[in-house]
Order: C-alpha cells, then structure tokens, then sequence
C-alpha cells in the first residue's frame, strides 16, 4: 500500500476562507460578503472530501470482493497488510541462493567439448630457406563411429599442412588425418581416433533462423591460449551472399551464402561453432571484415549449406558438383569495344558469361559450345555473372543432369542442351 504525506495544518493554505481579524468597518460591506461566500465554498468543499473519503473506505471491501480490484484486501487483518511492506528487522538476514543457471550456459555446457583446436604443421622448404611454420584454427567433432571420430573445420585451417593435429577440450593431442577439402565453400574434414572423445556436437537447421535470434561463437581465439572462448550475439542477417575471388585474379568467382552474426570471431576462431540457444550447431564460423571502421560483422557458413559438403568430403574426399565443362568470365569484366567487336553482341545484351574455353571431351564440347560463346540464361534463369552460373549449378542442379543454356554466338541467339558432368577443375 502507499503512503501519503497529510497537508501541513500550519500552510496558509488550510486558512482559506476564514473571516479577518480586522474591524469589520474597515471593509466595505460588499468584500464581507465576498469573504462570507469563500468561507462557506471552503466548508463545503472539506465536508464533501470527508464524505467522499468515508464512502471510499467503506466500498472498497465490497468493490475487492467482486474482484473490481486489482489487489485484495483482506478486512479481517490490515494491520498485517501494511506491516507485510515493511522492514523487519527483528531477525538476522540470510543468504539468498540464486540460480544463474540460464539458456546460454547451458547451450555452451551441450557442444564445448565437441570444439577443438587445429593445429596446421608446416615444413620450411630448403629451397628459399623457410622454417616451420605453424598455423592454428579451430573445428568441431560432429561424429563418432567405428572408432574414429569426424572433425569438421575451414578449409583455409587446413591448408598446405604436412602435419595436422587436433587439440581435445582436455589438452590432449590427437593426430588427424585430412579426408577432405573444398575450397568454394571453405570447408575441410578430419578423421582422428576416438578414444578420448566423449562429446559429439549435434547440428540444428538453419534454415528456420530468424534474424535477432541468440547465437554463441566458441572457438580458440589466438590459439590454444584462449581455447573454448565464448562469445555471444545475436544473427544480424540469415541469408548474405559474400563474393569470394577463389584463384586470386581480383575477380569474384563465387558468392558464398552465410550467416551474419554480431557475435565476436577473431583470428584463430575459424572452423569453430557457431550455435543457437538450444546448444545446436546452426553454422562454423569462417571470416570476418576485419577493417578499422567496422565492428561486429562475422560469417559463419551455415549448416544447411555445409551437410551436404561435409558428407561428400567425408565420403568421396571431395564435392561431387555438377558442371558444363567449360572455362568462364563474367561480360562485365570484358572491355566494351570487344563486346561488339570481337563478340558481336547486340548493344542491349549488358549482362551474362563469356566462355573463355571448352575442356576436351566434355559434356560442352560434345554439345558443340565453343570459346567466345555467351551465355545469358540457364534453364531460363538470367546470369549477370560467373557466380550465378556456378550457384546455379552447384546448388540446383546434380551431376547427369540435362540444362538449357542459351547463348549468343556471332551475334546469333540460341538455345543448347548440355548434360551435366563430373567435377572438373576451372
């Protein structure tokens, strides 16, 4: 219940109304009226605040019986009701035991120990004098069968080593042996034994995130030094495509479709997980735009995009993708003059893929594609450049796979079709 200060008796206030203490002929007798009629306004005005108060104080039990309000009163005891609001003092405090158990320890406490650290070992070349080198990542124990268990981390963790090494929540060092890579979607695959594993991460979908949803980064940040860090955040955005130049000409040659999150990842965190509140992992972290006026943008590559990797690299040791057969590049990166020159195009056609060259007996080559085609359209989707031909295909399409692509060849528009083949290096 609440408190209300009373009005102070001695305010000048509270002596409204009351007649002057001055000789009555002093005043006109008009102004006497006046002061009369104030006095009586006052008095009523007092004796109306005391009725209205006493009806009030009187209804309020039945108004609570009704449940009109919205609090109870119990008549029998208000004494305890106001006491219940006040200090006791007469006993000595205890302690309050708090439970800090929340969503988010409980998420890391489900999946840490399935986060490890990678170790890549490096060879000095005694050629150009180079000494070891050693380079750490992170990565995340997804399975566990026949005695061995599955690693999965980024690609660019694993690359170029001659040794690589797990290192287990526990400190144990583990060997492991390199199953797999795949440089478009910057995902690699270890095997190790699983004597001294005992936690195996579980993978959540993906695609049901929502942006503004919790997620928690754990990784090695700068190496073993700061292993099973967590960060948290939330998902900034569900569905970024970020161009990836893949053979370092400066052109992009794939658009990689991650998840944004706010949740710190710093050098030594790739490969790690990225999960949501249920302990899931729903992406393994990868990069991050490192610049001086941007803060808080991490990648991490989502899990609908990497099951279907991490299988094929687990099973095959390598991504089983659909493709033409045939070297590309993008019509924007090709200079206006040979647009209509060399390649006779019309001056509306903007957009598209030049074919640079046709690997001997491939599918292309024997659907009769030549070099300086341009391709526009793909089973009637437009293609504005290299990585929506390659999206395309490696994400709608499957190896054996017959496609429409349409073309301009001297100027002539038409269609071909072309079996999708095996893997080839572009």
């Amino acid at each position: 219940m609440g408190y209300y200060d009373s009005q102070d008796p001695n305010n000048k206030s509270t002596q409204q109304g009351q007649y002057s203490s001055e000789p009555r002929h002093t005043e006109p007798q008009e102004r006497y009226r006046k002061k009369k009629g104030k006095g009586r306004t006052a008095l009523s005005a007092f004796g109306g605040a005391v009725l209205g108060g006493l009806i009030v104080v009187m209804s309020t039990p039945a108004l609570s019986n009704l449940g009109w309000l919205p609090y109870e009163i119990d008549g029998n005891t208000p004494n305890e009701q106001v006491n219940s609001t006040q200090i006791d003092n007469s006993e000595p405090s205890q302690a309050v035991n708090l439970n800090v158990s929340s969503g988010i320890t409980d998420a890391v406490e489900k999946v840490s120990d399935a986060v490890v650290g990678v170790t890549n070992m490096q060879q000095g070349d005694i050629f150009s004098q180079q000494e070891a080198a050693e380079g750490t990542g992170s990565g995340v124990i997804y399975k566990k069968e026949g005695g061995k268990a599955y690693v999965v981390t980024n690609n660019h963790v694993v690359e170029g080593a001659n040794e690589l090494t797990v290192t287990l929540t526990d400190g144990t060092d583990v060997p492991a042996t390199l199953l797999g890579a795949d440089l478009i979607t910057d995902l690699a695959v270890l095997e190790i034994d699983d004597e001294h594993v005992d936690t195996v991460a579980t993978f959540g979908n993906s695609e049901n995130l929502r942006a503004g949803e919790p997620a928690i980064a754990i990784g090695n940040p700068l190496g073993q030094s700061f292993a099973s860090s967590v960060t948290q955040g939330i998902i900034s955005a569900t569905e970024r495509s970020i161009p990836v130049d893949l053979d370092g000409d400066g052109q992009p040659d794939w658009n990689a479709e991650v998840l944004q999150t706010d949740a710190a990842i710093n050098p030594g965190n790739s490969g790690g997980a990225l999960i949501n509140i249920n302990g899931e992992v729903i992406g393994i972290n990868s990069m991050k735009i490192a610049q001086s006026a941007v803060e808080g943008i991490g990648f991490s590559i989502p899990t609908a995009v990497a099951e279907p990797i991490i299988n094929d690299l687990e099973t095959f040791g390598e991504v089983k993708r659909p493709q033409l057969g045939v070297g590309i590049r993008s019509l924007a990166d090709i200079p206006a003059q040979h647009r209509t020159g060399t390649l006779n195009l019309p001056e509306d056609i903007e957009n598209g893929v030049v074919v640079t060259s046709v690997a001997p007996n491939s599918s292309a080559q024997k659907a009769g594609l030549q070099e300086y085609d341009v391709i526009v359209q793909i089973d009637g989707e437009d293609l504005n450049e290299g990585a929506d031909l390659r999206r395309f295909l490696y994400t709608d399409r499957q190896v054996g796979d017959t496609v429409t692509v349409t073309l301009y060849r001297d100027g002539n528009k038409q269609d071909i079709d072309v079996q999708l083949q095996e893997p080839q290096s572009f």
